[in-house]
């Protein structure tokens, strides 16, 4: 278990690194966006028409790759902050509560991300998306909504790789208590 929460953590951890480095070119992305069409609107009174669209696209990218570092750093809201000092075991089913309403959530969006109505992947979310333009460039909107699944696949693998740490630790935890525990014979 210990080799299989480790792996998890390290895949976790270089996804999250990407996610980073993605997020952060398309925060420069969508700032050098706004930027040009303010300077060109009200310096030039011309902005690009492109200007726009692409600050919303690279925002788009930003806000849900930023949702999965969230998630992994454990700034995602929660409605309750429980003390350290919650015992083990209600500590474990709010863990287990909190992984049931993300899959809840997230996992029919990433079904129909690849799946339409009647499991038809031709009316999915990315196909339709595969052949729909931008309105002020030529770049089809899969560019954009391929963000989707990527956020939720790294959202459910931070969530795996920290319940696999989890109860790692809580299974070292009980191991430690064990040796330390006197023998009665």
């Amino acid at each position: 278990m210990l080799a299989l929460s480790n792996t998890l953590g390290r895949i976790s951890d270089t996804v999250d690194r990407v996610m980073r480095g993605v997020a952060l070119v398309f925060l420069v992305v969508m700032v050098l966006a706004i930027s040009l069409q303010v300077v060109a609107r009200y310096g030039f009174a011309a902005p690009p028409s492109w200007t726009e669209e692409a600050a919303r696209y690279a925002m788009v990218w930003v806000g849900l790759l930023g949702a999965s570092i969230s998630f992994k750093a454990g700034f995602d809201p929660k409605l309750v902050k429980l003390p350290v000092r919650t015992p083990r075991a209600i500590l474990a089913v709010a863990a287990v509560l909190r992984g049931a309403a993300v899959v809840t959530f997230l996992g029919p969006i990433l079904f129909f991300c690849f799946y339409g109505p009647g499991m038809n992947p031709a009316r999915s979310f990315l196909a339709r998306n595969l052949y729909t333009t931008a309105e002020s460039f030529d770049l089809p909107t899969i560019f954009v909504a391929v963000t989707v699944p990527i956020f939720i696949v790294a959202i459910f693998l931070h969530g795996l790789a920290s319940s696999a740490a989890s109860l790692t630790a809580l299974r070292h935890t009980d191991q430690e208590k064990d040796a330390h525990a006197p023998h009665h014979a």
